[in-house]
């Protein structure tokens, strides 16, 4: 009991005002964008549009960089015109940050409002850009919602998120991911739900295939600063992953001393978002960071190493995540991704043999 009411212990932190459901009416939502898309993305919008005008919920199965908001554009468009309210929900905040702002450019005629903890004075617009902890204030509020990265902590298997999802549901939703479970598969056919699989990235170049070597604990850490050094020399910015805030500062205190320019980020840094931009504009070589940074994030000719990743922080939908930060633009469609650790997993294999088999299926494609 809390004040003499009967609470659940899983939805006490879910606290704060609810947005107040008023009506909305249509509006011209003209979409700027200064590329077109790819005949396989065009498809895949194309029956997005589709599927919501008959009621049919989705799920996007599309590859790191295959340019899974693109392919939203229209039906955000769609439902907007119709004078309905939409979402567009994620697990981090860091990611949301960075689609308002993109969406923001592609719809400047309309309002894109960004929720997220400790960021709630705008709770509506044309369009919501929230985490999905924040769709607890949205009582079947959203005609259409958008759901990125499913498959990502702390959406992944929290009961109370996806309760607080279908709650704020009015309509119809679409769910994305690069790396949907077998469960969420399932699930969408056994209810005769919609797939839509995008295996190509927009440029048409392939997926980089990790490059995995193995070997004891001085000889991973000995090839992680030959990795590292050698991608510095090239002027190439680098990513290097580390299971733990404890092992991204440690390893950034030794990198530190030999390889300079660097610096790293985790979810307890301060100012990482300053930081980040930072890496972006050239002023640091290389970021050392935890999974922090495994979505949302494009750096050009970016490379990456993932160190330890015999951890059990990295399962292969962690590591196509990672993988997939490189090579995102088309002007440098390339790099590497170089994996060290102890010893070989089930989940680095099954994540370089699924890079493999969507390569095959680019390749039979463009033949």
């Amino acid at each position: 009991m809390l004040k003499g009411k009967p609470y659940c212990r899983r939805c006490i932190s879910f606290k704060g005002e609810e947005v107040e459901h008023k009506p909305s009416y249509p509006k011209k939502s003209p979409i700027h964008l200064e590329y077109e898309l790819s005949p396989e993305q065009k498809e895949l919008s194309d029956k997005l549009v589709e599927n919501y005008k008959k009621g049919i919920d989705s799920l996007v199965f599309a590859v790191c960089g295959s340019g899974k908001t693109e392919i939203c554009l229209e039906v955000i468009k769609y439902a907007i015109n119709c004078g309905e309210k939409v979402a567009f929900a994620l697990p981090r905040r860091d990611v949301c940050i960075e689609l308002s702002n993109r969406l923001s450019s592609v719809f400047r005629n309309n309002k894109v409002s960004t929720v997220y903890g400790g960021h709630t004075k705008h709770k509506t617009g044309d369009i919501v850009v929230l985490t999905t902890h924040q769709l607890y204030r949205y009582k079947k509020y959203f005609s259409l919602i958008i759901l990125d990265e499913i498959d990502a902590f702390p959406f992944k298997g929290d009961p109370v998120l996806h309760s607080t999802f279908y709650e704020a549901m009015n309509g119809h939703y679409i769910m994305m991911s690069a790396t949907p479970s077998k469960d969420v598969i399932d699930h969408f056919k056994q209810e005769g739900k919609d797939i839509l699989k995008l295996l190509t990235r927009f440029h048409r170049h392939p997926l980089p295939v990790p490059i995995v070597k193995v070997g004891d604990s001085l000889v991973t850490f000995l090839r992680l600063l030959i990795y590292l050094n050698n991608y510095v020399k090239k002027g190439k910015p680098v990513f290097v992953f580390a299971p733990t805030i404890k092992e991204c500062e440690r390893i950034y205190r030794f990198i530190s001393i030999v390889i300079k320019g660097g610096n790293y980020v985790h979810s307890k840094r301060e100012n990482r978002k300053e930081i980040i931009e930072g890496f972006r504009q050239g002023l640091f070589k290389y970021l050392i960071t935890t999974s922090v940074l495994e979505r949302g994030v494009t750096v050009r000719d970016l490379q990456v190493i993932v160190y330890k990743f015999h951890s059990f922080v990295y399962d292969k939908g962690t590591l196509v995540q990672i993988a997939g930060r490189v090579g995102r633009k088309a002007d440098a469609p390339e790099g590497e991704v170089i994996f060290l650790g102890y010893k070989k997993t089930e989940d680095a294999t099954s994540c370089v043999n699924e890079i493999i088999e969507n390569n095959k299926a680019l390749q039979d494609m463009l033949q």
